[in-house]
């Protein structure tokens, strides 16, 4: 009977041969199984496809268990690798695919017969991973003599003597030609393209290939993620892609980052991207998500990529894809962990005993001139010094256990994880843990509906987040105590008050090493949750749901003793917070993808989702708790005033409806072209403006598939990109439209009452702020793709950017009115390189890798309300970038020759007369003195490989732009620069010294703050920093196989090893990174004079960096 129905499908094959090969031309799919039968993998093809195979099982049964990683390949590329190397032949008919033994053995071409004398050369094949690979092509360079390599990846091969040179090539491999050398055996290692045109890149509601791909895209994989060890991904992948500037908030463990993509475009609101897990908008922190459960990040950067999430794509938006099992996948158990110590990487530079001396007898202040209390008498006298720093300071560790086990069936797939973070501080009480739980199943009902669900959750305690922070005193405690005072008794206590007898009052830091006189801790749990279902009509046609649900809810809470370095003697004081956020999302997409006459690719998508979000906030705090006991815990004993402040308190409900539609055209994969059309209802926004549409269009053009490129050997990939968008920024809170009242108290009498008033105007007008982006780019690969990268030039012009505008008095309201009446201007450019400077000849043979990018963004304020140039107050200049440093100009230190100079002695800040008035003053002689936008930054990374040791370096730099840094100035308290307590070390001018940068100690007209002091605080912010150095070791498998394993490797990685070309290093600072924002510490008079502003990064005393050292393993069972 087998033979009656092969029979009749040869009938059929002969009378539809002209339309055979369509559907096989057409279809291509992805097939990802290890050890699988050639009827395992036949049965997946089926589940992808309409392909059904006709064979006789046992023919098949002798062929061996065989690894197939293959995406966007056609049928035939898969079917010529794992049957025609074993001797099969086949044949299709439209969607019937028949499988027989060949007649002869599989096609391998013969050498022509030669007059001279030929030699015998055989070899292996192997991957990346030392497994064989069946089926590649040997050819002898220059003839047609070659052979296949067998299912063990060997092969041998008959040459003429004069041969020099073996061309290995295999599909989806780059092809390696190798020289003989008068070798016999030439084994080597193939390693898979490095353009990667069939890979697939994740992009808004799907997928799609790298080939099509038109708009400014950026992707960053598991491996690039894991070379730094971090508590998040986004420190991995600071300096790595370009256009994506990523910065430090702050240097204690745990602290998020800030991401920036193409500059910042508003002054108000959130600069933030939008960040997308699995496909569903995510609204937790990112230090939510284990950088072990990430397999991969696409970055979308141009609004032609992000205008399909519309109100929410103008800061860029960040697809994250988490690990998944595989389908037809044997159980896998996999173990990535490491351990390091952390060491402090530079103290803060303050005056040792002798320069305190040196510094209290220069300053020219007599309350503090060679004044010392009896304990600093006996120090100068014993010559035994303090160093607080060296007290306070410890080695601390950090480690990361994570454990995951995947496995699949023929119709479905898990994935579960489990992983721990533990990370200290060098300063005690400071600490952030996390421990987290993945889970992923996919599972295929019959052959037409497919379902799934993923969950990510965590639990993170974060200790000691703010002690460092204004207010709390500990690092003002640290750094400006007398090196004279001794930190102990004499019986070896802890002094409480070295300060004794002296005007100010410290208590001794190291009192934080008791826990019971203080504790500050958050506690949060976040849990992201996705669900889909998936019904396939047609092989062209399919319906998907996804329904998100995050969870997040935040317990703070502190207690700061009496006796303690935070309150140093004042009453205690207590705070308890609470935040819960709740979202849904619902997203019901359909798609359509079909080719057309082999050449024409089209791919549609439809999609209506809603989304709705709650967020309740609550905060009270107490002050003199009876008993340190008592903690935060209970705020009612308190015995002095209890505080709930209307404006702590929040609650606030918003939802999204929204629809959208993307349709992608590619022909002969050479031209192709996308438009997008999203539209959003907000319920944040007045009724009449609550819609908005978003258009978009991206085409595409690949030119190295035009005929008069395809000679040309040295060009692999030559594709431009044009892209045009429109997406805006949720910028309105929501409520916002209806203006706001504020309390007052009244008495009446002996009863106290509230009374309201409008304090906000409300405004029905306000929207979004909209952002228009051009950009155009160019993808290349040359030389064998040794050479690949890409350069993108963006025009970004945002309009409706909201703005405070102050009202007239008249008006009877006390703050300003928010209006839509701002303009900024983004552009800039966007190199990417990536190199194979030494490409191995072999498998164990030397390589060198490097990767760099560069990139630049101007950023310009274009307009404000009403024709206003400048908002002084708000550091806000037209015709200039958003973020500016708007002082005096410091020319120097005035010298006596010069005294006295506009009225000023000798000794003092010299700054310039703008106006040329005769005298300094704030209206007319401040000047905008640099932004801190960088000229360009970039990075640089590059990585050794030789046998199983592979070496690599990361690094990312910034040249120009300037920063701030509030410890050199005296409103911090950290510098006063007048003998009342020790400083920040500097050269400071004396009538001996007079080529000292810094003012005389004691030169100043107030107690505590020098004339023009905060011009002290600014630096050129130019550096190169050195990420982390690793040293890596794979074992054999050989070896590993004896124990069951089938990967490990063992790492080692310095992490922050050093800076180069840092100015500000140079000048004393410690790291050019920012520690925080705002003034960091600073009075009032630094934010009112320099203008420093809450939205910049700046550099203030907080916990020092440091330099670690990790060993890491990684496993595979």
């Amino acid at each position: 009977m087998l033979n009656v129905g092969i029979t009749f499908v040869f009938l059929i094959l002969t009378l539809g041969s002209v339309t055979a090969s369509v559907y096989s031309q057409e279809t291509s799919i992805q097939v990802k199984l290890e050890n699988a039968t050639v009827e395992d993998i036949l049965k997946n093809i089926e589940e992808q496809t309409e392909f059904r195979f006709l064979y006789r099982s046992d023919l098949l049964k002798d062929i061996p268990t065989q690894n197939v990683n293959v995406n966007g390949e056609r049928v035939e590329d898969i079917l010529n690798k794992i049957l025609v190397p074993y001797g099969f032949t086949y044949e299709i008919d439209d969607r019937t695919v028949i499988i027989k033994k060949a007649e002869k053995p599989a096609d391998v071409k013969k050498p022509k017969p030669v007059t001279q004398k030929n030699q015998e050369i055989k070899g292996k094949v192997t991957d990346k991973d030392g497994k064989p690979i069946p089926g590649v092509s040997i050819v002898v360079k220059g003839t047609t003599m070659g052979t296949i390599t067998d299912p063990d990846g060997n092969y041998t091969l008959s040459i003429p003597e004069s041969a020099q040179t073996l061309v290995f090539s295999f599909v989806g491999m780059e092809p390696q030609e190798v020289a003989i050398n008068g070798r016999s055996q030439v084994d080597i290692t193939m390693t898979e393209s490095n353009v990667g045109l069939n890979e697939v890149v994740v992009v808004g509601y799907g997928t799609m290939k790298k080939l099509d791909v038109s708009g400014s895209i950026v992707s960053a994989n598991a491996e690039v993620i894991k070379e730094v060890p971090s508590v998040s991904a986004t420190k991995a992948l600071q300096g790595r892609l370009p256009g994506i500037q990523i910065s430090q908030t702050s240097t204690r463990p745990g602290s998020d980052m800030q991401i920036r993509i193409r500059g910042v475009r508003s002054i108000n609101a959130t600069n933030d991207p939008l960040i997308v897990v699995d496909g569903i908008p995510f609204a937790g922190s990112l230090n939510d998500i284990s950088p072990s459960d990430i397999k991969s990040i696409d970055i979308l950067k141009d609004a032609s990529s992000t205008a399909i999430y519309g109100s929410r794509g103008a800061n860029g938006v960040i697809l994250i894809t988490t690990y998944r099992g595989r389908v037809a996948e044997k159980p896998t158990v996999s173990y990535n962990g490491y351990y390091g110590v952390k060491t402090v990487a530079k103290k803060y530079p303050v005056y040792n005993g002798e320069e305190f001396q040196a510094f209290r007898h220069a300053t020219l202040n007599p309350d503090y001139k060679d004044n010392y209390t009896a304990l600093e008498q006996a120090s100068i006298a014993s010559k035994s010094y303090t160093d607080w720093q060296d007290l306070m300071y410890q080695n601390a560790v950090v480690t990361s256990q994570d454990v995951s086990v995947s496995a699949g069936t023929n119709k479905g797939a898990y994935s579960l994880g489990a992983g721990y973070y533990d990370e200290t501080a060098v300063l005690p009480g400071q600490k952030y843990t996390r421990y987290s739980l993945r889970t992923a199943i996919d599972q295929q009902i019959g052959q037409f509906v497919k379902i799934g669900l993923s969950s990510q959750n965590s639990f993170g305690i974060t200790d000691g987040e703010g002690f460092t922070d204004e207010g709390k005193g500990l690092m003002n405690n640290i750094i400006t105590l007398s090196p004279l005072l001794p930190a102990y008794n004499d019986d070896g206590s802890i002094r409480q008050i070295p300060t004794e007898g002296w005007i100010d009052t410290y208590y001794n830091p190291l009192l934080i090493k008791n826990s019971d006189l203080w504790q500050e801790r958050r506690k949060r749990f976040a849990s992201f949750n996705s669900l889909y279902g998936e019904i396939k009509f047609t092989n062209s046609l399919r319906y998907r749901i996804n329904l998100g649900l995050s969870y997040s809810h935040d317990d703070y809470g502190n207690y700061f003793g009496s006796d303690t370095p935070f309150k140093n003697g004042s009453v205690s004081s207590a705070t308890v917070q609470n935040v819960r956020n709740t979202v849904w999302t619902i997203e019901n997409l359909l798609y359509y993808d079909k080719v057309f006459a082999e050449k024409h690719r089209l791919n549609v998508t439809a999609m209506y989702s809603a989304e709705e979000s709650e967020y309740v906030e609550s905060r009270m705090s107490a002050d003199d708790l009876p008993a340190d006991y008592l903690f935060y815990y209970n705020l009612g004993l308190a015995n002095g005033a209890k505080n709930i402040v209307a404006d702590d308190q929040n609650y606030h409900k918003r939802g999204l409806l929204s629809y959208m539609a993307r349709a992608q055209y590619a022909y002969d994969d050479r031209y192709m072209v996308t438009l997008t059309f999203r539209t959003d209802g907000a319920s944040v926004l007045a009724p009449g403006h609550q819609w908005h549409n978003y258009p978009a269009l991206s085409a595409g053009w690949n030119i190295n598939k035009e005929s008069f490129l395809k000679d040309v050997k040295s060009i692999n990939q030559l594709k431009l990109r044009f892209g045009y968008g429109q997406t805006s920024n949720q910028a309105i809170s929501p409520y916002a439209t209806k203006g706001e009242l504020a309390q007052v108290p009244y008495n009446f009498g002996s009863n106290n009452m509230y009374g309201y008033y409008v304090s906000t105007l409300p405004n029905s007008n306000l929207g979004w702020e909209y952002t228009q982006s051009y950009n155009g780019g160019l993808d290349f690969s040359l030389f064998n793709n040794r050479l690949s990268g890409y350069f993108d030039y963006y025009y970004q012009k945002t309009k409706d950017v909201l703005v405070k505008v102050n009202l007239p008095q008249s008006a009877g309201v006390s703050n300003p009115m928010w209006q839509n009446v701002g303009e900024t201007r983004n552009k800039g450019f966007e190199l990417s390189l990536s190199a194979q400077i030494i490409k191995p000849a072999e498998k164990g043979s030397f390589g060198w890798d490097v990767d760099f990018n560069i990139y630049a963004n101007r950023n310009k304020l274009l307009s404000l309300n009403s024709g206003v140039s400048e908002d002084i107050g708000n550091g806000l200049f037209v015709g200039h970038p958003i973020n500016v440093i708007y002082d005096y100009k410091k020319l120097g230190i005035i010298q006596e020759n010069e005294a006295p100079y506009l009225g000023r002695p000798a000794g003092q800040i010299k700054v310039a007369d703008l106006n040329d008035d005769g005298k300094i003053s704030a209206d007319e002689d401040r000047t905008i003195l640099g932004s801190f936008e960088p000229d360009f930054a970039g990075g640089f990374s590059t990585r050794f490989y030789y046998k199983n040791f592979d070496l690599s370096i990361v690094s990312f730099f910034k040249s120009g732009g300037m920063l701030i840094s509030s410890i050199y100035m005296p409103q911090s308290y950290l510098s006063t620069n007048n003998g009342r307590r020790n400083s920040i070390r500097v050269d400071y001018w004396t009538p001996e010294h007079t080529s000292g940068t810094y003012p005389e100690p004691g030169n100043q007209n107030t107690a505590d703050v020098n004339d023009f002091g905060s011009t002290l605080g600014y630096f050129d912010a130019s550096y190169w920093k050195f990420r982390t150095i690793s040293l890596g070791y794979t074992f054999d498998k050989s070896l590993l196989s004896k124990i069951g394993c089938k990967d490990a490797r063992v790492y080692f990685t310095c992490e922050n090893p050093f800076v180069l070309f840092s100015p500000y290093m140079d000048a004393g600072g410690l790291d050019p990174e920012p520690t925080g924002s705002g003034g960091q510490g600073a009075n009032e008079t630094l934010t009112k004079n320099s203008g420093i502003q809450a939205r910049q990064l700046t550099i203030g005393a907080n916990t020092p960096p440091t330099r670690n050292f990790i060993i890491g393993l990684s496993m595979k069972f």
